[in-house]
Parts: C-alpha cells; structure tokens; sequence
C-alpha cells in the first residue's frame, strides 16, 4: 500500500505538532521546580557545628593565654589545650570548612587571672559551659555528628574535673 504524498504531509504535521505538545507540556511542568529559573539558589545557612568549633578555638586561646601568664601551669594545661586544638581540626574535617585560625602556643588573646586558683577556676567554668553546649549540640546531631560531638563533650567534662 502506498502514502501519498498528502497523507505524507499530514503526518509530519501530526508528529512535529504532537513534539511540540510534549514540549510545552515539559516546559510548564519544569518551570514550577525551578529547573528553568536563573535565579541562583541561595547559599546554605552555617553549619550548625561551626559554633561548637568557634568554642574550642576560644578555649584554647584562653588556655594559651594562662599558660603565657602562669608558666606554672603549663605542664598542667598544655595537654588541654592541645585536645581542643584537635577539636578544632576534627570539627573542620566534619563540616568541610578551612579551619579558623587558633594563635600559636604563647599568643595571648585575652588576659588570665593572675592567680593559678582564679586561672583554673575561670579555665573550669568555660569547660563546663562549653560542655553543656557539646552535649546539647550532640543531642540535636544527626547519627554520623554525633560520635565526635559526644566525644567532645565527654571530653570537656574530663577537662573540668582535672582543673577542679
């Protein structure tokens, strides 16, 4: 049987008006989803670690800042100060982000109580504040934060009982 060459005709029209159909309907559908918007989609919000983080830089700023005041009690204070320092890291390492800068061993960033007992006092209330901001971060963390959170809070918790 043979298509003449209007039948030909009406059914490249029917193909090419049925292709154009198909991609109206897809246009319309995508523009709702924002596949075809310009608009760029904002930036995700911080991360909710990154105060955890900024935490533990601050920590071991203030215990650089007594060590530099008391030498004393640096024997005492330096392995302290060195689990927050990996603190900082790790926390990096989980939300992906350059680590903030933490001022060398001796950098001074705020002055110490001049006294060891007011020193270890002040060093033992920012563990146990920070402590309760570990545990409530690791509470509010999702499964694969919540190791290294918990850790770190378990962590403070033993940093405020060695400076009691």
């Amino acid at each position: 049987m043979r298509i003449s060459a209007e039948q030909q005709t009406y059914r490249r029209r029917a193909v090419i008006v049925t292709l154009a159909g198909v991609g109206a309907a897809v246009a319309s559908g995508t523009a709702g989803c924002g596949l075809l918007d310009r608009k760029p989609t904002p930036p995700p919000g911080p991360d909710p670690l990154e105060p955890l983080r900024a935490q533990a830089a601050a920590l071991a700023r203030q215990y650089d800042a007594t060590i530099a005041a008391i030498p004393a009690l640096a024997t005492r204070l330096t392995p302290l100060r060195d689990a927050h320092l990996t603190h900082v890291v790790e926390l990096g390492k989980l939300i992906a982000t350059a680590a903030p800068s933490v001022p060398a061993a001796g950098a001074s960033a705020s002055a110490a109580p001049g006294t060891p007992a007011s020193a270890l006092a002040a060093l033992r209330t920012a563990e146990l504040a920070g402590q309760a901001d570990a545990t409530a971060a690791c509470l509010s963390a999702p499964a694969a934060r919540a190791g290294l959170v918990g850790s770190i809070a378990a962590c403070r918790a033993t940093h405020a009982a060695v400076l009691a």
